[in-house]
Parts: C-alpha cells; structure tokens; sequence
C-alpha cells in the first residue's frame, strides 16, 4: 500500500506532482491549515504532513496523527511545530534550511541599497508630486566597509556579494577560522572592532542567548558616526528603542529592519523615523524561494517514505533502526561531550579530533561524528542538526579528524572528544555503562566518573583544601540543590575538576559568587539535553 501524505498549506503544484510522480498518494488540502479542527478529523489517514507556517503541530493534533511518521516543512522556522511532541510520538520533524539562502542573502543587501539612497523616502516623496532631489542625498557603497556579523550560509553569500560591490568586508564569527575569513576574502575582526570600523552593519545569526541584543544600548553607542545597521536575520537581536533614540541623535544614519522583537509588528519604536526601511519579514518571500524550500521537501519526504533515508531531519539521528537499538546511547553520548565542548570554548574552532575505542568504533561512526559535532555547534546555532552540523563546520573551516581503535582499556568501549583553537586543544571522554546511560569519565586528562544532568556546574581549582565545603555552602545558602558531585585531580595539589549535578539552572550572580571566593580558576554553568 503507497504511502499516504497530506498537503495542509499553499504548496506548488510542481511539488505536489513529486509526491505523485514518486508513487505516493496525496492530498492537496491548503485549506485545513487554519482550520485546526478539521485537520485532526482526518490526520489519522496520513503517513506524511507536509506544511509551511499556517498548520500548528500540536501535541493535540499529533493525538489524533495515529499513522503519522513524518512532518516536512517547507522552510526553516518550525516554531509551529511541537518538536519534542513529535519526537515522543516517534514523528520525524524535517526542515529545509537552505532553500532561501540566496533569497535572503539579496533581500540585506537590497535593504543595504535601500537606506543608502534613500530610496522609499524618495519614492514616496516622488509619487506625491514632490521634486525633492536636494533632500534625499545617498552614499555610495563602493569602498565603505561592511561589517557582518555571523558569517555562516547567508552571512557567506553576503560577504560574496558585498566583495563584488567592491566594500571592504570585515566579519565577526567566533566560530570563523582565518583560513576561511582569508577564502572568502574577508576580514575576520573581534565584534568590538567591528563596531568601530564598519560604515554598515548586517546581522546574519540565530537568536540565541549569546547573540540576543548582540546590538544592545552600549554597542550601538560604540558604533562609527553615521553607521546604517541592517538586520534581516532575527528580531531581538538590536535593541530596538536604543537604536531610535541614536538615529533621532542623528549617531545613526539610517536602518533596515525585515524582522523585530515582536511580529506582526504593529508598533515598532523605529516606526516612521526618517531613512528607517521597514518590510514585514520578506527574507524568504520570492518565487525562487518558494519554489525552491517546496520541492525540497517533497523530495526529502518521499525519500523518507520510500526509502528510510533522512535528511534534514531536526530530531533524530541519520541511522537505520537496526542501527538505533545499540546507537541509541552512543550518540547521545557524542552529543553530550560535544554540548561540553561547545559552551566551554569561546574562541574560533580549528579542528575537531574524535576517537573512537573499543565496541564504539565498529559503530556508524558517521552519525557518531554527526552527533558530536552538532552537540559543539549548538552553542552558536540552536537549529543545527545532525544533518547540518558537518555543512555548518565545513563553511567554517572546521576540520574534522575520527581515529578508530581496539580496546584499550577498562572499558569495553568509550569516546573521546579534542577541540583544537588557536589558543589551546580541550579533551573530553565518556562512555555507556551496562544501564544504558552515557557517564563523563575524563576532562582534560583528569579521570573522573561523572553522572549527565540537565543542568551542572563545572569549576577548575588547585587541589588544595576546602573546596567541596566552598561550593556546597555557597549553592545550598543560595537554594541550589546537588544531585551528585563528582571530583577529579591530577597530582596531589595539583589541577582539579569538580562536577556537580544540579536540579535547576544555577544563576550567574550564584556563579560569580563561587569566583569571588578566590578558589576557582574557573566556573561554568553547563546544559545538557537528557
């Protein structure tokens, strides 16, 4: 019996014939997309859900969704989706993201256009039956620096575009090599120099916790007089009302903004001021695009149903599931010492080194790797995948080493992970114990026997007296409750690791109290996903 798909959003007809074409019956039903109640009546009839951003995805529906093993969006938001829904529900979320690179990439740079000439004013004033030549005096872009900020997929194609129109290009991307910023022929600076070099700015990064308000209050105050700041990228990423104040100061020249803090965006404070250029979120909104994201998920998704293969698969592994039975807690394993890796280095990555030993290295040690290096890259980009990790690491220069080995030692296999920057290589190891459950058992060349929780605590120190008293008196007096603590040294007073494992997110004023008692050469606050 052919596999069964539903089309619950606008979607070309070209994409709908490949369902077709592919052997697989579908139903083109653009229409139940806002009708959520209709939708559930008949999801149980549907292997595949192919969508955009009209159909929610809710646990309710993933309910009534009783045949259902895969969801295609087309696109790369899948904020409408309850990913952690489907994923209980054994549902594979897709995404296409990078269908509307180029799309998007354009879209900056004619908003770029846009602010330096002027050219919405001026056309307004023009369609008025105003002359106003004098008023609306430009800059050309020829020899004016670029500042980008996040030089990934449309970063890149960014900077290759501003390089043909002879700017000068500067990037801030702690996760950018010099080789790559020297391959793409621009300036890798640190976002400090950023600010007070560039005569545009353009924002291509995720919203995350480390790049919200990457543009904040005391950043655009750092920026060169006259700057024009551009963000098609993701609102929350300036601050908005600083931003108008400096252009009513006149510090700002001009702005273009496709995305805001709150969308639809009804009241913006960068609303009506003069050389602000506003669009409602058009990044991706061409045909090309369009066309594009559509027929890559109907390919992605009849791959899927006919063939097991996935791709672009945002929550689980590429692996057959014979191969999930004994991966299962090897990759998420990988995922977790590469999670480690990612929030404790904070500069550019050279290389990235994974060995694997024992039982491990007869394992798919692709999607091994997959894992590891998506569990690194999370820390800069939430929506990396296994699928996208290596694209990612590779547009950035990364170079990625797998050593495989026999039994060597106690354990009958287990995994070790070196991040290698410029400044210093960082080695984490773990294994699978009997119960299935992935343990640390070695950071930085300490032996340790660490349990994984959600939320720990990581801290660096001379092994000297006092320190388990320290950091057990300062969590508990500031209500923070250990699970399990693990400690490790190499030397009699020499280095030593503490990891505690911790019921909540511990806060960064708890964090700076542990500093300020001067024994601690280092304290982190990590996440895991469990």
């Amino acid at each position: 019996m052919a596999p069964k798909v539903l089309v619950s959003d606008k979607l070309s007809e070209t994409a709908v014939q490949i369902f077709r074409d592919r052997g697989i019956d579908v139903d083109f039903m653009p229409e139940l997309g806002k009708d959520k109640d209709k939708l559930a009546e008949v999801i149980g009839q549907y292997d595949g859900l192919a969508i955009r951003s009209a159909t929610k995805v809710t646990p309710t529906l993933l309910d009534a969704a009783t045949n259902l093993k895969v969801v295609g969006r087309a696109g790369i938001g899948t904020d409408n989706v309850d990913k952690e829904a489907a994923s209980k529900k054994g549902v594979i979320v897709m995404n296409t993201p990078f269908g509307n690179m180029i799309t998007t990439a354009e879209h900056a740079i004619a908003m770029m256009f846009a602010v330096a000439r002027q050219i919405p004013e001026a056309s307004a004033s023009t369609h008025a039956g105003k002359w106003e030549k004098s008023k609306f005096m430009g800059v050309e872009l020829t020899n004016k620096t670029l500042g980008v900020i996040g030089a990934g997929n449309i970063g890149g194609i960014v900077c290759d575009r501003a390089r043909g129109l002879k700017m000068k290009v500067i990037a801030y991307d702690p996760f950018l090599s010099e080789e790559k910023a020297d391959t793409m022929g621009v300036e890798k600076v640190e976002l400090e120099e950023l600010l007070t070099r560039a005569d545009f700015i353009t924002l291509h990064v995720p919203l995350t916790d480390g790049t919200r308000n990457i543009l904040s209050k005391e950043n655009l105050e750092k920026t060169k007089k006259g700057v024009r700041i551009i963000n098609c990228a993701r609102g929350g990423l300036v601050d908005e009302v600083a931003l108008a104040e400096l252009l009513k100061a006149g510090h700002v020249a001009g702005a273009a903004f496709d995305v805001f803090s709150e969308e639809p965006a009804k009241e913006n404070p960068l609303f009506n001021l003069p050389n602000v250029v506003c669009t409602p979120h058009l990044g991706a909104a061409t045909t090309e695009a369009q066309e594009n994201v559509a027929l890559q998920v109907a390919e992605q998704m009849s791959n899927y149903l006919l063939t097991g293969a996935v791709e672009n698969a945002l929550n689980m592994p590429s692996v057959t599931a014979e191969e999930a039975k004994i991966m299962g807690p090897w990759i998420k394993l990988a995922d977790h010492l590469g999670a480690f890796s990612g929030q404790m280095t904070d500069e550019p990555i050279k290389a990235i080194n994974i060995l694997y030993d024992g039982v491990v290295s007869e394992m798919n040690l692709e999607a091994l790797n997959c894992s590891v290096v998506a569990g690194i890259m999370k820390k800069a980009n939430p929506d990396v995948n296994m699928v996208s990790a290596p694209v990612v690491a590779k547009e950035r220069g990364i170079k990625i080493s797998t050593t495989n080995q026999d039994k060597s030692g106690a354990f009958d296999g287990y995994i070790k992970v070196t991040v290698v920057t410029d400044k210093r290589e960082r080695s984490i190891a773990g294994t699978v114990f009997s119960d299935g459950k992935p343990r640390f058992i070695q950071i930085k060349g300490i032996n340790i026997d660490a349990e994984i929780g959600a939320h720990m605590v990581y801290t660096t120190n001379n092994d000297v007296p006092g320190i388990i008293g320290t950091l057990g008196k300062t969590l508990g007096e500031n209500g923070v409750n250990i699970a399990n603590f693990t400690l490790g040294r190499a030397d009699v007073a020499g280095e030593a690791i503490a990891l505690l494992y911790v019921d909540d997110v511990v806060a960064p004023e708890i964090l700076e109290k542990l500093c300020q008692t001067g024994m601690f050469n280092q304290v982190k606050a990590l996440q895991f996903d469990v």
